[in-house]
């Protein structure tokens, strides 16, 4: 099959008649983003039984519309590898994300092919096909792009279409085809792509170390690093690093002065920005106290719900067997825990984690099921 390379608009009207007439597409992109606060869209990658090919997104800045048409048709389902990032484009493009998608890397983890596998280990495993990562740190955004590199990119939808077919065989073989409806959903949820400036100071590393006041001013100097990149589209760090916002948030610089003690503060960000920052923290010094964001506790454990969780580790492995599903697929030990000391807003206890494991478990709990070894068999009852 010839793989088309697409940068004009006849050449790409052409392709969206072919893809218009298939029920479901194979689909990934090429982006670079470590210039940019957004991903810079390089490549599209596009594939059906009767068509492979890559479009140009950058020669077609103005003309992506008639593929993007085809892309959101509800008629039409868009399979992806690990979906969240190109998601994430095509929610900059049109504020809205295409509908229905299929996720074979989602598929895969409900079919015992483990939790998060990469493209090209589970192209391995359906398929037994190494694929050639000679082009992996490829500058998208040049042109032009070499032949290697478009056959490159284009694999990534060659052998994405064969796995697709090859994982809804298996789950219809083994009844689980319902089984994903609901995450895949969760993908195409407009508010996963959002940014979400006030709340984004949770992701920081380290900003569990503060406390009180210190995280009323990290939230704030978050939120404002947050509205200054996506103002500038420039990566966040770029605007302040991680580890110096963290000590503006714990010292709670008062003066130009302090703010020059801080190590690694550059002399130029505190020409352009101390007054801002200043007055940043002495407002979220100034809030109210039962205004300053609170992190939540780790609960500790008892020595008793300690061995509980135990146990019921050693069931979610039994019952992963016996399903043929890897056991961190269904739950991790933190969400034992949580449903050891009665939390209920857990993905063990949703979904198909939950018909088909989380309810024994639960069961297991309330003691509605009993436990017993025999000749080395664990035996519920």
């Amino acid at each position: 099959m010839t793989l088309l390379y697409i940068d004009t608009a006849p050449e790409l009207a052409t392709l969206c008649d072919t893809l218009a007439n298939s029920d479901w597409i194979a689909l990934d992109t090429e982006f670079i983003r470590e210039k940019t606060y957004r991903p810079q869209l390089c490549l599209i990658q596009v594939a059906t039984q009767d068509v492979i090919a890559c479009v140009d997104p950058i020669a077609l800045a103005d003309d992506l519309d008639p593929l993007l048409d085809v892309l959101y048709r509800q008629d039409i389902t868009i399979v992806f590898h690990a979906a969240s990032q190109d998601l994430e484009i095509f929610h900059l493009l049109r504020d809205a994300l295409p509908a229905p998608v299929f996720d074979t890397q989602i598929a895969a983890t409900v079919l015992g092919y483990g939790e998060q596998i990469g493209y090209a280990n589970l192209v391995k495993k359906c398929l037994n096909i190494d694929l050639d990562k000679a082009h992996s740190r490829t500058d998208w955004a040049r042109r032009p792009l070499s032949e290697g590199q478009i056959s490159y990119a284009a694999d990534d939808v060659r052998y994405l279409r064969q796995v697709y077919l090859q994982l809804v065989q298996e789950l219809a073989d083994k009844g689980r085809t319902d089984w994903l409806t609901e995450e895949f959903n969760l993908l195409t949820d407009p508010a996963k792509y959002r940014p979400d400036p006030t709340n984004i100071w949770h992701k920081l590393r380290g900003g569990g170390r503060l406390k009180g006041v210190q995280l009323a001013i990290l939230q704030s100097l978050c939120e404002w690093r947050e509205h200054r990149a996506i103002n500038k589209d420039r990566p966040r760090r770029w605007i302040l690093k991680d580890d110096i916002l963290l000590d503006l948030a714990r010292i709670g610089p008062d003066s130009p002065d302090q703010l020059q003690q801080i190590r690694g503060l550059e002399e130029g960000a505190i020409k352009r920005y101390a007054d801002i920052w200043l007055d940043l923290i002495k407002t979220a010094k100034s809030s109210p106290k039962d205004s300053w964001p609170i992190l939540k506790k780790p609960h500790i454990l008892s020595s008793e719900q300690d061995a509980t969780s135990d146990i019921l580790m050693g069931l979610l492995r039994k019952y992963s067997a016996e399903h043929d599903i890897s056991p961190a697929a269904i739950a991790t030990r933190k969400d034992i825990d949580k449903l050891v000391i009665g939390e209920q807003n857990i993905p063990l206890l949703q979904g198909w984690r939950h018909d088909i494991i989380g309810s024994k478990l639960k069961a297991f709990l309330n003691g509605d099921d009993q436990l017993s070894i025999s000749y080395g068999k664990i035996n519920i009852t």
